[in-house]
């Protein structure tokens, strides 16, 4: 197929530059209730609905449909889908078209928010796998073969295993091996790839979890790929898990009035990572081994570096060697007019443009805004006592219903059943969730991320030293 086409895009350009009378939702009317809005008014002109001419992303027939089409052969799955919410609603669907009423599932414990929030959905029974420790990143990365095996010996009615590859911070592991093994027990594997859409792009970057032999992948396009945020791709490619099932799912979960900008943005990003060359890559991969070495000269922080080379090249975390935490140099760095990713009590994480030959980035602009934040700290080693990576290996939530919710002091938690699920967002990890024993582990971390300046979904009282429990 013609990979620089894009069809989607160009009939709704036709469709905007013919200028038609707009007696149609949505109300902007084209953009003409608010010219005066410059800004504004220039995007409008792609926000339009599904007409005759620019097909229904539901029922998909002409440019969508061929839209569709190019993203299934560049991705070379079976099947590939648009999505207009995100891969919160990829997680959703391919999670509800797999799991029934009390299946077993094995989660990565450090999953997103939104796999937990399918198992509520999907009211399936949930075995946790805790993940490896990355030692001197001091952060959780992937979950191990021998977790998996373990826990297939202590519940070989598993019905699915659902993993997060690559981890926020662009770590990777050794997942095709977790494939294969669970393929020979007939066990679908559902990856929530949501960082990984540019992984397609070349050797410069690791396997994406397709060509590792997932059943199911989530990409985020809006992360790495040039498409608007909330834009979002989902694959199948598995004789196990049904892709007519889950466009079922997409279909009630999805918004029936999707939006064409994203959908146009998901068009133009794929041709963007399919059209992705080898001397792109060179190119890429040269500018950031210079922004690295500029950093590197910061002795305020660390660039750390892939143990193994297992990682993504456009995650970019450093790590404080000085008396601030990742909160505090974060907001340094904003006061500079650079607005990192993500930040932890330890780290702040850049994510890097994935940019092809001849396109410009002020790399250089950036390392000397970073010095310039960095010029009166003193450097010192730090240790890490961030404890989000001691789990078990392997455990479960409490099956029992509910029972009545008391607000108690945080330092008096331990060994209680939590009644909410407390999120740090980002990178939007449950550090504790609902109906999960409170660990000594759990309350040292979240005084750590309290004293640190982290924000939270969920745990509402955290601020005043308190946590809702069930008695």
């Amino acid at each position: 197929m013609d990979q620089l086409r894009t069809p989607l895009y160009q009939a709704v350009k036709d469709h905007a530059e013919k200028r038609h009378i707009s007696l149609h939702v949505p109300g902007h009317k084209n953009g003409e209730l608010l010219r005066k809005e410059d800004l504004f008014y220039q995007m409008l002109s792609m926000d339009v609905t599904e007409l005759s001419n620019l097909d229904d992303l539901h029922y998909p027939e002409g440019a969508i449909l061929e839209a569709e089409k190019l993203l299934s052969d560049a991705y070379r799955s079976k099947q590939s889908f648009f999505l207009v919410n995100g891969s919160t609603v990829g997680n959703l669907a391919m999670m509800m078209a797999t799991l029934e009423e009390g299946d077993t599932v094995f989660i990565q414990r450090n999953s997103h928010k939104s796999i937990l929030n399918g198992i509520e959905l999907t009211r399936a029974k949930p075995i946790l796998l805790g993940p490896e420790l990355v030692e001197e990143w001091g952060i959780a990365g992937g979950v191990s073969l021998a977790t998996v095996r373990e826990a297939y010996s202590l519940y070989p009615d598993c019905k699915a295993i659902i993993l997060t590859y690559p981890n926020y911070y662009g770590n990777t592991y050794e997942l095709k091996e977790i494939i294969e093994f669970a393929h020979d027990q007939g066990i679908p594997v559902l990856i929530d790839e949501a960082h990984g859409a540019h992984f397609i792009g070349g050797e410069f970057f690791p396997p994406s979890a397709l060509e590792l032999g997932a059943d199911v992948v989530v990409h985020s396009a809006h992360k790495t790929l040039p498409a608007m945020t909330m834009g979002s791709y989902l694959h199948v490619n598995s004789a196990y898990v049904s892709g007519e099932k889950i466009n079922h799912f997409l279909r009630i979960l999805q918004s029936s009035s999707p939006s064409y900008p994203i959908m146009v943005s998901l068009d133009v990003a794929r041709k963007y990572i399919a059209s992705y060359t080898t001397e792109d890559a060179q190119y890429l991969k040269e500018l950031i081994a210079h922004f690295k070495e500029e950093l590197s000269g910061i002795k305020q922080i660390k660039v750390l570096d892939y143990p193994n080379g297992l990682g993504d090249p456009l995650k970019l975390t450093l790590q404080t060697q000085c008396r601030y935490t990742g909160y505090e140099l974060q907001r340094l760095f904003e006061e500079q007019g650079i607005y990192t990713e993500m930040a932890d009590p330890n780290h702040v994480l850049l994510v890097l443009p994935l940019l092809k030959k001849g396109i410009s980035f002020p790399f250089d602009e950036i390392a000397m805004r970073i010095k310039a934040a960095m010029i009166d700290i003193i450097p010192e080693i730090r240790g890490s006592d961030y404890s989000y990576f001691r789990k078990k290996k392997i455990s479960t939530i409490q099956e029992k219903k509910d029972s009545l919710v008391k607000e108690i002091p945080l330092q008096e938690a331990e060994n209680y059943i939590s009644a909410e699920t407390i999120i740090p967002y980002p990178p939007g990890v449950p550090l504790l969730l609902r109906r999960e024993k409170i660990t000594k582990e759990d309350l040292e971390d979240i005084t750590l991320l309290l004293n640190s300046g982290a924000r939270f979904q969920g745990g509402e009282i955290l601020t005043k030293g308190k946590v809702k429990v069930f008695l």
